[in-house]
């Protein structure tokens, strides 16, 4: 909690509760209602980030060292698309549905209303800086609330160049932004809020919960975990090792839906290992550390925390660390068990753990003991076994035969369950999660039926057993 004697300021000079009470007299006014203005914000905000496309790619270089194509893809590609498919959208959206009506209560009609909650506080992680704020801010957009932003403090160049992209584009009272530590989200927090939006680790999502619930705040948590990726016997080895790799290592592993580790049957161990490796080697060279399509970890403490896990199990390839560089290899750990450090907890990095299976079955039946992970990816040429993780597991999402590619489909909704989070969003599943669906019966005047009415008679009682039963 800050000091009672300081404030958090937005970038306009102006302080929190001036913020709130300027924006929930915006609200109130109705000028966000209509699908005109909210299309508008959004075709402003896309030429806003493609305006600033190439500082965008250069914030996020210096933050995370991230290669332009991937910081091309995952921080503005699937902004851009966001955008284009809320505002081709919104208005249909937005419209009332009207929705059967039980003969019981005939000749009323029902309808849906689709409605904003009101002001909305989204709290962004860091590893991808400008697509988890931006991503949920369409949604709230699309839906017609107001926002109060709170980028990561980790990420300074993109959080400096969010808030300037967030001045140019609104104003104050309609989206705000404040910068700072984990002292302005408590404070943030404080506030009862429409809805609260957080991605971010398990842990501080907990605290985010307890904090909303004090003021009844409703909340989606994006939170991570340790998402498996399985490979069988009946898979495809050389198509799961360029997929693992590509969707492990893209953001140096610090990703929520990476494969967080590898669960291969142990007959085909030794060759899937192999071909890791050459794959490994054909994606990023005999020395990573000069490709310049691999970032670099985010900070010295996370780079410390990934290098204590490198003892864990045997090195198979990679381990090379450099902490001037914050540079951790690619790497493939053997002779893995469940009781090893790197097994405790999400791993968030370039550490890849290896551990080997005889028996579909018993993997499901292990993973059902375990925490829900984020997402779950299995390589299999056999349906029955794909099938048998589909049905049995529990996990946010995942892909049968590919990793982490599940996000760039609008159309599926994206979000976790148990530890890894509650709440999905993306496409239309965004509008939803920041609007409020307002149930409406319209009845006539012009017909009465006295059954509904007491003195509750017999033949009132028979009439109401028929249409019921």
């Amino acid at each position: 909690m800050l000091h009672p004697d300081k404030k958090i300021l937005s970038r306009d000079g102006l302080g929190l509760s001036e913020i709130i009470s300027r924006q929930q007299q915006f609200f109130r006014n109705g000028k966000s209602l209509a699908p005109s203005f909210r299309k508008d914000q959004l075709s402003r905000l896309l030429k806003s980030v493609q305006r600033h496309e190439p500082a965008i790619l250069d914030a996020v270089k210096q933050d995370l060292g991230k290669p332009e194509l991937e910081a091309y893809f995952a921080e503005v590609g699937m902004v851009y698309g966001e955008i284009k498919y809320h505002m081709k959208n919104l208005e249909k959206w937005s419209r009332r549905k009207r929705v059967m009506t039980p003969v019981t209560v005939k000749p009323a009609q029902s309808y849906i209303y689709h409605q904003p909650k009101g002001q909305v506080l989204i709290i962004g992680p860091w590893n991808y800086p400008i697509q988890l704020m931006l991503i949920p801010m369409i949604g709230a957009i699309a839906a017609g609330n107001t926002i109060v932003l709170k980028p990561s403090e980790m990420t300074p160049s993109s959080s400096e160049l969010l808030a300037k992209i967030i001045e140019e584009t609104f104003t104050s009272d309609y989206v705000a932004l404040f910068e700072g530590g984990a002292e302005v989200s408590q404070e943030l927090l404080v506030s009862p809020w429409d809805h609260v939006f957080f991605t971010g680790s398990t842990n501080v999502g907990r605290l985010v919960a307890i904090a909303a619930a004090k003021t009844l705040s409703p909340v989606t948590l994006e939170l991570g975990g340790k998402s498996p990726c399985i490979v069988t016997a009946r898979a495809n080895l050389k198509v799961a090792a360029k997929r693992l790799v590509s969707g492990k290592f893209f953001n140096v592993g610090q990703t929520c839906v990476a494969p967080d580790y590898l669960l291969v049957e142990s007959s085909v161990k030794d060759d899937f290992l192999k071909i890791l490796e050459s794959e490994l080697l054909r994606a990023y060279g005999s020395d990573p550390q000069k490709s310049s399509d691999l970032g670099r970890i985010v900070n010295e403490q996370h780079f410390k925390r990934l290098s204590d896990l490198l003892q864990s199990g045997k090195t198979f390839v990679g381990g090379q660390v450099d902490a001037k560089e914050r540079y951790i290899a690619p790497t493939i750990l053997t002779d893995v068990t469940w009781d090893d450090a790197v097994m405790a907890g999400e791993i968030f990095g370039p550490i890849l753990p290896v551990i080997t299976f005889n028996s579909l079955e018993k993997v499901v039946d292990d993973l059902q003991g375990r925490d829900r992970p984020l997402a779950l990816y299995i390589f299999t040429e056999d349906s029955k076994e794909s099938d048998s993780c589909l049905n049995n597991l529990i996990y946010g999402g995942g892909c049968v035969n590919d990793t982490v590619i599940q996000l760039a489909n609008h159309n599926l909704p994206f979000g976790g369950t148990g530890t890894s989070g509650y709440g999905a969003y993306h496409g239309k599943k965004s509008f939803e999660t920041f609007s409020h669906e307002k149930s409406i019966l319209k009845n006539t005047t012009k017909i009465d039926l006295p059954v509904r009415y007491p003195p509750y008679t017999s033949w009132k009682s028979k009439v109401m057993r028929f249409l019921l039963s």
